[in-house]
């Protein structure tokens, strides 16, 4: 050993030591064989105590007996960055940490042990609360610019009693942005009443919409209150409304306009004062042109527009929602899964998102009935999940800067490198788009 290693080996447990993350050494059986002060003070457990004692006695996780990422670099030789788990302190308290792995080898380079690094994420959980918090408006989670805009324009709504078109794909929460400027008016106290209109065969989209009178029809032996009725003093949701019949669009208008409408069977007319808001996934205007939606309900209910982008466009939501829907389910089943592994969280960065964010809730409640753990893998997800070509062929341990780096070559491929284009796609400035390229070194490939 030469001079200048002697020192450095010597005082090993004092540098350990002024490191702010716990650091912790197994031989080949798995006992510990140093253990540093922020190590001792995340676990709550002694160095004295700790040293000599296998590794699963010390950290008591779940995944130590089925899932011990120490373990699988051992096995595999690949390092792990930053995996979350829990652990059971002394106490018993059980926290949250995120441990980094990798191999202990001797001066000729044969492996003699594991080195684990852990960091405490309780105050990180708290603040990942807040964050959520910052970043959301009712049951709505974003931190993507367009959806901020969004949340920005959702009190002046709430404080309106002005007709809200929501405009979007399926799956991209036109609901969720109904209810959450109802919840934030003056009529909260008062129903939300949501109605599909696209699964009502237009025989009962009258009757369910309007309701109707005793001896209206042979069935009807007693009136029936219909969903504008219900929706007194309140707000009534019509989704898919590009679907209605041209007489249910005649009768609507009426609605809109007069707020009276008869229910079937009547010859009274019934005033309304519920709030109207509407949604749809298809295009009203190009509707309007082939004479298939009138352009005078479509200019009645056009009053205020949202135009909800798909989560192909604000990927940058993905972890935000994914840690969302892992909380929910993690309430809902009794389960206490932390989190993704980096593998099944690339995948997902990685994906299109036909089906945008319900697609990306079933996916994590498909997860969840199949993950035995508390990280859920690629192998949890539904098999569309699964990489079927190079592109989704991404070698694992990627931590989430890689994961970035990685979807912006793979859209400036796509898009031919341009820089434009690439922005569009990722739904992020051109001028966001450059500083994230040079940071991440990508450079264009010579023709």
């Amino acid at each position: 050993m030469t001079q200048a290693k002697r020192p450095f080996m010597e005082n090993h447990e004092i540098i350990l030591d002024s490191i702010s993350d716990g650091v912790c050494t197994v031989d080949l059986d798995w006992h510990i064989m140093s253990f540093n002060k922020a190590a001792e003070r995340i676990t709550g457990v002694p160095r004295k105590d700790a040293i000599g004692r296998p590794c699963f006695e010390v950290f008591r996780a779940n995944i130590c007996e089925t899932e011990c990422v120490l373990k699988q670099t051992m096995e595999t030789g690949r390092s792990i960055e930053s995996m979350p788990v829990h652990i059971i302190r002394a106490d018993k308290r059980r926290i949250p940490i995120s441990v980094s792995t990798t191999l202990l080898r001797d001066e000729k380079g044969k492996v003699i042990g594991g080195v684990e690094t852990f960091r405490d994420l309780t105050v990180v959980a708290e603040l990942r609360k807040e964050l959520r918090k910052q970043h959301s408006f009712g049951d709505i989670i974003s931190k993507s610019e367009k959806m901020l805009k969004l949340f920005a324009l959702l009190p002046h709504l709430a404080e309106s009693e002005s007709t809200v078109l929501i405009v979007g794909a399926s799956g991209t929460g036109k609901e969720l942005f109904a209810r959450a400027i109802h919840n934030s008016s003056t009529r909260r106290k008062g129903p939300f009443v949501a109605v599909n209109c696209g699964a009502l065969p237009d025989t009962l989209c009258e009757s369910e919409l309007f309701g109707y009178k005793a001896g209206a029809f042979t069935d009807a032996k007693r009136d029936k209150p219909g969903r504008f009725a219900l929706a007194q003093n309140g707000t009534i949701f019509l989704d898919e409304i590009g679907d209605i019949s041209s007489a249910m669009q005649i009768r609507l208008l009426r609605v809109l306009e007069e707020k009276i409408y008869e229910p079937l069977g009547s010859t009274k007319s019934v005033a309304t004062n519920a709030r109207v808001m509407a949604a749809t996934h298809r295009d009203l205007g190009e509707l309007v042109k082939h004479g298939i939606f009138r352009e005078d309900l479509y200019y009645r209910i056009n009053v205020i527009k949202l135009s909800l982008p798909g989560l192909a466009e604000r990927k940058e939501d993905i972890p935000l929602l994914v840690d969302h829907f892992v909380e929910r389910f993690n309430r809902l089943t009794g389960k206490q899964v932390v989190g993704l592994s980096q593998e099944a969280m690339t995948t997902l960065m990685l994906h299109d998102w036909p089906g945008n964010v319900r697609e990306l809730e079933n996916a994590i409640e498909h997860a969840f009935v199949l993950c035995q753990g508390e990280i859920i893998h690629l192998s949890d997800l539904p098999r569309h999940f699964a990489p079927t070509n190079h592109a989704l062929s991404k070698p694992t341990g990627l931590n989430l800067k890689e994961v970035e780096k990685h979807a912006i070559q793979e859209a400036l491929v796509k898009n031919g490198w341009k820089k434009m284009a690439t922005a569009r796609e990722l739904g992020i400035d051109k001028n966001t788009l450059r500083r994230k390229i040079k940071r991440h070194g990508i450079i264009e490939p010579s023709l």
